[in-house]
């Protein structure tokens, strides 16, 4: 009888440990995307990624696709990946809206506009080297300044002479002060207005910086490694590995006007070509990394011109 009753007993805490770690721990998330014909329904995340914020950097977060006709929830990783849309990695390769990859190389130790719309812009410093011989220089994404509102938010690849993975070789500035996230897997930083959160995807050198209701940033530092440099006989000098940015962009309710050198292709009227590598380096060429000056910039604030100078005398 006894022998029963235990056996009772843990069979219940048994199914109450299966109810807590199994259906309840899944997460339901909403549509924060105004935009979108899903804003603030509510979606449940699918078994094979129950939460938003796994504990396992590796593993896949649940995301909700404001895109879709069913409003449902997808899998995916929280790192940049390179061969997704709105991707931008490498030197530096570009994947647009169509899924084609393109390149554009714009010119070292100079800014360009990524993206920009009437509610953000995304602009990037170049970081590069041209080997003896070329007539073009090899470039990476190195710093990211990202504007909305009144606001300006940059995050950049610090330089560094050996790679170490024991290190971490972010920085940030947020309306041209600097910014700490701890470290930590899961660690994060919120605006007091909770409009911008910089959340660690892993315990260094990966975040996500969202933007609510505007823009979702992934970037990822990695170093130009030997065997790229190899390959593609960039000459990397043996004092700087270039350190940069691996990155992936989410942009929600983007204007038909949208433009920069990613934003381009999600023009309704853009059409693909079959060049691989893109000029417009007159066209995106911004005057700094907080400034929304190129010749088809749409994004104008009016405290633009404070932003540029806080953000000048942080680098002085």
């Amino acid at each position: 009888m006894k022998a029963n009753i235990k056996c009772t007993i843990l069979l219940f805490f048994f199914a109450v440990a299966i109810e807590i770690g199994g259906t309840s721990a899944q997460s339901s998330l909403t549509c924060r995307n105004r935009p979108s014909p899903c804003f603030r329904k509510q979606v449940r995340c699918p078994n094979e990624c129950p939460v938003a914020k796994p504990s396992d950097p590796k593993a896949e977060g649940c995301f909700p696709d404001c895109n879709s006709p069913k409003c449902e929830t997808v899998c995916r990783g929280r790192k940049p990946n390179c061969n997704g849309l709105g991707s931008g990695c490498h030197d530096p390769r570009f994947i647009g809206r169509d899924g084609r990859v393109f390149y554009f190389h714009g010119r070292r130790d100079e800014y360009f506009s990524l993206i920009t719309n009437p509610n953000v812009q995304i602009n990037a410093r170049f970081i590069g080297i041209r080997p003896a011989g070329r007539t073009r220089d090899f470039t990476w994404i190195q710093t990211l300044g990202i504007m909305f509102s009144l606001h300006a938010f940059t995050v950049e690849a610090t330089r560094t002479e050996r790679w170490d993975d024991a290190v971490d070789h972010l920085r940030f500035t947020f309306d041209g002060e600097p910014l700490e996230v701890p470290e930590g897997h899961l660690s994060e930083w919120k605006s007091i207005d909770k409009k911008l959160v910089v959340e660690r995807t892993g315990s260094r050198n990966s975040v996500t910086i969202t933007v609510e209701g505007i823009a979702e940033v992934s970037p990822n530092v990695v170093p130009v490694t030997k065997e790229d440099d190899e390959i593609h006989n960039y000459h990397i000098p043996f004092d700087d590995c270039f350190a940069h940015l691996e990155v992936q962009f989410r942009i929600f309710g983007l204007s038909p006007d949208v433009e920069g050198v990613l934003g381009r292709t999600y023009h309704p009227n853009f059409k693909t070509t079959a060049k691989p590598v893109v000029g417009g380096e007159d066209k995106y060429r911004t005057s700094s990394l907080v400034s929304p000056d190129c010749k088809l910039c749409l994004f104008s604030p009016v405290t633009v011109n404070y932003m540029v100078a806080q953000y000048n005398n942080i680098k002085q």
